[in-house]
């Protein structure tokens, strides 16, 4: 079954997830909060009230959903929980959740999947599955899913036991009890993460294993009974004294009295001997009377050595014998960086020489072990990197010009839901932070106004408040922000997606107004979202301890119930990086050491299982998916595909947003990212259509130049939601001057990165604290920052940033800023108004040339001259209602500004386009769109002109502007209107543009023009004529080179096959050049399709493979057709059989038994078509 069918959620598309310093206002909370032995006083029960938290609060009232599930758990998130279990808040996001959080099994839950095994609690006991063999889905290479679903092989139970429901005794870190009684027979087992053995705890009746109907006993001496059964080799354990007696597919023993038992699963398989696993047995045998009964992870960051230190211990009860060691097994991302290990018996932790097979990969094992330490390497977070390339020149400009874009509206905030009110905080806190870079501090300042107010006011809780708030629900130990979104309420998800974009920005703000962040003031409150989603300190029994983060695992879960027979699920694994990177920032702004250091543990453990599980670092998915990435990783598997989109560039981009300073784990492997990217442009059929500034700035980690000429190829491409064009080339520019990540040198700061090109290596420290800081590397290299700033020596020297703090941030809501523009409404005979005018609307005719361009002229002009006013620093802003009836129109403003009244317009400002809907009544099209193109400064009007022109630029329909309402605020203080209009231009003497022109395709790379000399020539004669071209969509005029020609026509060359190209030519003569011809567009002639029909036998180690040609040749004859190989998916070979265009092929010089991609596409003289693939197995 495709897991595609049970979603937890339905995400919209994506147009385009010691606390010391805080213990004071939270202990003044949970006596109010009403915490109690035993557990949490279920919500609605206590007075609804708000809390404070320093300056802050919370509220206690009931305002949204609450968790649901099965009919319990409305009132008692501890309906599923024996009282034995642990006091506090109940965990959620867990491997295990389904079985506490019932939410459709209302008797058992779902699969659990604990790796190496996987089990179901039923109503008659415990289903035990060791899937070797995954299951795939969809298509191999494209959107397509690999589960080792839960089969069952035994069940194990008490004879006769039929429980009404199974319920949850006791949890530790990474281990679970489940509980069964039926009133006269119990029974609790303990699992857990990299645990081959399950220990049991019987009363009532016989200990009973219910095989499947292949059941083979192959060790039967006493109390072991060895067998396999659905494909898994297994070993029951009973006491000293015990027997086994076999009855057709029931194993069952009395236990010699004893009520224990415990069952090891084996790393043997269909083609070991029966030797081999009695061997393995011989080997459990010292250690499967040493029952777990505890697990914990205890993490140190070594800070001169930038690496975290992690110790796993697992806690026993031994039973018989004095061997106090179990059996643990290690996913790839701890057996990657394993230390030390402790233990006791015979093998004392030696490791196993077989593996386990997992979703996650081969789990190596260590025998008699009681602990393993792993020693994971931190590479460094930064705020920003550094503007070593946008801090000067060019490129300085060029990000001047998008930073106004954005100056007016850095949130730009499209809903209100606690995920993307966070989206948006994340947006201005990039803003802010290469603002500041570049001294822009008016820039800055507004996007911290904008962060502030909005942060105090989620952090503000008001009595009857429903939006906009935080609510603490004390039945589930749950802090939620309402409006909720994508099961945030309901089904506690993705809390740590939400929130860590709220910690990052806090963290922003914190370092330029360190009173905000003050627990005395809304520090507390930060504290608290931290606390929900990730609570690292286990004392605070408030919140569940880690509630998204699997310790064993080594990465976020996102479900809050983890409801489905996959298992738990995780898309979005970079935003989980997001909050591990708010720790770290949040922590170091302010000092809290505690903080910082969980932030670096979380950080550090996921990026080594992101780099394993979702980049498939060392081969966990199964050559079968043909993916080297996965856009979702579940209990049981893996996914290309995501909640939201099947698009390529979703699927892919989703684990790489947002885009920070404390994303470069993302570079790691830069080799990775760029074949990474290249499958993503692969899966597509072409490169990415969405989200190209999130995918171009991940090709930036691993080939910056690269991501800077696709920018520059389509500058203007729609924003994702919370990235801005101003971000993006800032990103990318300098990472074009930095080079790649080099991560075999760390610092001893955790703010600080070392990036190396062509061999010479930079040094990057941020110093976000209030004191200076020496930062020193490990091959020796000392770095000294001052106060707020970034620097870098090495190749590239710089060093920028560190505004005032401490000081009042402007934007506050109780001291808004004086007025500094004024407002004109629009006059239907192009004049501007100080109040309404008489006619009620405008109308603008259907669009006028190409898409995206139109003609001005076909739509309303206003203008005004004789202006005088003075410039404060403020921005154009504008409110214009638009209706349309028909579908796909869109509407586009431009203000020009002439400050002295000389006819030369100092400042043009054109907006991007607003598309309407044909919905009843007006949209509202306002500054907040940004800027197309922005020309010229601002300054003082002294006898100037202003003029504004609205056009439509797509679609077929007119427009209708409604005047009552829409104005235009320039920003001028105390303008005055004068009168008239632009005055007439002199005769420049320059020709005109050309006339009649024509474009002729003629193959896949050249288009022929022709075109009639222009109707005025000026004052002089024609000397030469020069043409531009642009594929359509871009915004760059690229030049035609050709000799000097007073000749009409030319042929365009270099093009690409398939594509519309808009071109348009220029007179010159000695007077200099005219107008541009309004452009005219044309398709160069497309490539051949891909062949079709492709058939494939193996014969040994060749393959023969035929295929149909392609249905399209574009009127070119094939000449002739390409053959290569993969056995990846991403390194191709080409197969040599000469020029030919036979459609059939012997492939050879393969390897023996090896799964190949085989692809071809036809050749003509237009180029390369697309390709067909297939795959096969050789012999």
């Amino acid at each position: 079954m495709s897991i595609m069918t049970i979603h937890h959620k339905v995400r919209e598309p994506r147009k385009s997830r010691s606390r010391d310093r805080a213990a004071a206002p939270r202990l003044a909370a949970l006596g109010v909060a009403a915490v109690v032995l035993g557990g949490l006083i279920p919500a609605g029960t206590a007075n609804a009230e708000t809390l404070p938290v320093g300056t802050g609060s919370y509220t206690t009232d009931a305002i949204g959903p609450a968790p649901e599930g099965c009919a319990p758990l409305a009132t008692d998130a501890r309906a599923y929980v024996t009282d034995a279990a642990p006091a506090g808040a109940v965990p959620t996001n867990d491997w295990w959740s389904s079985l506490l959080f019932k939410k459709y099994n209302c008797v058992g839950s779902e699969p659990l999947h604990a790796h190496p095994l996987s089990y179901l609690p039923q109503a008659a006991g415990l289903g035990l599955s060791n899937t070797t063999t995954p299951t795939m889905s969809g298509t191999a290479g494209g959107i397509g899913e690999f589960h080792y679903a839960y089969a069952q092989d035994v069940m194990v139970g008490v004879a006769g036991l039929t429980a009404p429901v199974v319920e949850v005794a006791d949890w530790t870190d990474w281990t679970v009890t489940p509980s069964w009684s039926d009133g006269t027979r119990s029974m609790t087992a303990t699992i857990g993460h990299g645990l081959p053995f399950s220990w049991y705890d019987i009363a009532g009746g016989d200990a009973v294993i219910t095989a499947g109907a292949d059941l083979r006993v192959w060790l039967n001496d006493g109390e072991r009974i060895g067998f396999s059964s659905g494909g898994g080799d297994y070993v029951a354990f009973a006491p000293t004294g015990a027997a086994w007696t076999v009855s057709g597919t029931k194993l069952s023993s009395t236990l010699n009295g004893k009520g224990y038992l415990s069952v090891a699963a084996l790393p043997t398989g269909q083609s070991d001997t029966d030797a081999a696993r009695t061997a393995v047995a011989d080997d459990y045998t010292p250690y499967a009377y040493a029952k777990v009964t505890g697990t914990r992870a205890d993490f140190v960051y070594n800070e001169a050595g930038s690496v975290v230190e992690t110790t796993y211990s697992a806690e026993t009860e031994v039973r018989e014998g004095t061997n106090s060691g179990t059996v643990l097994s290690l996913y790839p991302h701890q057996s990657a960086y394993l230390g030390g290990v402790t233990g006791d018996g015979p093998s004392a932790g030696a490791e196993l020489d077989r593996t386990y097979v997992s979703p996650r990969g081969a789990m190596t094992t260590l025998i008699g072990a009681t602990s393993f330490t792993t020693n994971t390497p931190f590479t460094g977070v930064l705020p920003e990197v550094p503007a070593v390339a946008t801090g000067a020149g060019e490129a300085n400009a060029r990000l001047d010009a998008l930073l106004d874009q954005v100056a007016a509206d850095p949130m730009s905030i499209d809903k209100d839901d606690t995920y993307w009110t966070g989206k948006a905080l994340g947006r201005a806190a990039r803003i802010v932070e290469i603002a500041d870079q570049l001294d822009r501090t008016a820039v800055r300042d507004t996007a911290l106004a904008q962060m502030k107010e909005t942060l105090t006011n989620w952090f503000t809780a008001s009595p009857g408040e429903t939006e906009q708030v935080f609510a603490y629900n004390s039945n589930w130990g749950t802090l939620v922000g309402f409006p909720a979104s994508y099961g945030s309420d309901k089904e506690l998800n993705d809390h740590h997606f939400h929130y860590g974009y709220f910690v990052v920005a806090a963290a922003t703000l914190a370092r330029f107004e360190p009173e905000w962040a003050a627990d005395a003031a809304y520090g507390g409150m930060v504290d608290e979202l931290i606390a929900d989603a990730n609570n690292f300190d286990r004392a605070d029994t408030r919140y569940p301890y880690l509630r998204d983060f699997d310790i064993y695992a080594g990465h976020d879960w996102a479900s809050g119930h983890g409801a489905f027979g996959a298992g738990n699920n995780q898309e979005s694994s970079s935003e989980g990086q997001n909050f591990a990177n708010g720790l770290i920032q949040w922590g170091t702004a302010t000092g809290d050491t505690a903080t910082r250091d969980a932030g670096i543990y979380l950080y550090a453990t996921q990026t080594a299982a992101i780099q394993q599980y979702w980049f498939d670092e060392s081969g966990a998915m199964p050559d079968s998916f043909g993916h080297s990435t996965a856009g979702m990783i579940w209990g049981d598997g893996g996914t290309y595909s995501t909640w939201f989109s099947a698009e390529a560039e979703m699927i892919q981009g989703i684990n790489t947003l947002p885009i920070t300073g404390g994303h470069l784990y993302l570079g790691l492997r830069p080799d990775d990212v760029v074949s990474n990217y290249a499958e993503m442009v692969d899966v597509n059929n072409g490169n990415p259509t969405v989200w190209q500034d999130i995918l171009w700035s991940y090709l930036a980690l691993g080939d910056a130049p690269a991501a800077l000429a696709a920018l520059d190829n389509d500058r203007e491409y729609p924003e994702e939601e919370g990235e801005s064009r101003a971000h993006t080339y800032h990103w990318i520019a300098n990472l074009a001057s930095l080079g790649t990540l080099d991560s075999s040198v760390r610092a001893d700061d955790p703010m600080a990165a070392v990036f190396t090109k062509d061999g010479a290596r930079t040094y990057v420290a941020s110093n976000i604290t209030q004191e200076p800081l020496t930062v020193t590397f490990s091959d020796g290299t000392v770095l000294g920052v001052a106060a707020g700033k970034t620097t870098t020596s090495g190749a590239q020297t710089w060093s920028g940033g560190g505004a005032p703090s401490g000081t009042e941030l402007p934007g506050d809501p109780t001291d808004p800023p004086a007025p500094t523009t004024t407002t004109f409404y629009l006059g239907a005979d192009g004049s501007f108004l100080s109040q309404p005018g008489t006619a009620p609307v405008a109308t603008l005719a259907p669009r006028s040339g190409p898409d995206a361009v139109g003609d001005p002229a076909t739509g309303l002009t206003l203008t005004a001259d004789n202006l005088n006013g003075t410039f404060a620093g403020s921005r154009t802003a504008f409110d214009i209602g638009v209706d349309t009836a028909g579908v796909g129109n869109g509407t586009r403003i431009r203000v020009s500004y002439d400050l002295t009244g000389d006819g030369t317009f100092d400042r043009i400002e054109t907006y991007n386009y607003f598309p309407t809907d044909p919905v009843t009544g007006y949209e509202r099209y306002t500054a907040e769109r940004g800027f197309s193109s922005v020309e010229g400064e601002l300054g003082a009007l002294v006898d100037g002109a202003m003029k504004v022109e609205l056009w439509n630029v797509l679609g077929t329909s007119p427009s209708t502007i409604d005047l009552a309402t829409s104005v235009v605020k320039a920003p001028f203080a105390g303008l005055t209107l004068g009168g008239g209009s632009d005055p007439e231009p002199e005769p420049s003497g320059l020709p005109g543009s050309p006339s009649e022109v024509k474009l002729t395709p003629v193959s896949g790379s050249a288009i022929d023009v022709a075109w009639a000399a222009p109707l005025v020539t000026g004052t002089a004669p024609i000397s030469d004529y020069r043409l531009q071209y642009r594929a359509t969509g871009d915004t760059e005029w690229l030049p035609v080179y050709d000799s000097v020609t007073s000749t009409p026509g030319a042929r365009v060359p270099g093009l690409n096959p398939g594509t519309e190209y808009q071109i348009r030519v220029q007179s010159v003569s000695a007077a200099g050049p005219g107008e541009f011809s309004q452009p005219v567009a044309a398709t160069t002639i497309p490539a051949p399709s891909a062949p079709r029909g492709a058939v494939i036998k193996v014969q040994g180690k060749s393959l023969l493979v035929s295929w149909t040609a392609p249905a399209f040749d574009g009127g070119f004859p094939v000449t002739d057709y390409v053959i290569e190989t993969s056995t990846d998916g991403v390194n191709w070979r080409t197969f040599g059989d000469g020029v030919n265009t036979a459609t059939d092929a012997k492939i050879t010089g393969l390897l023996g038994k090896t799964e190949y991609q085989v692809r071809i596409a036809a050749v003509t003289e237009i180029g390369t078509g697309g390709w067909l693939t297939t795959m096969a197995a050789t012999k």
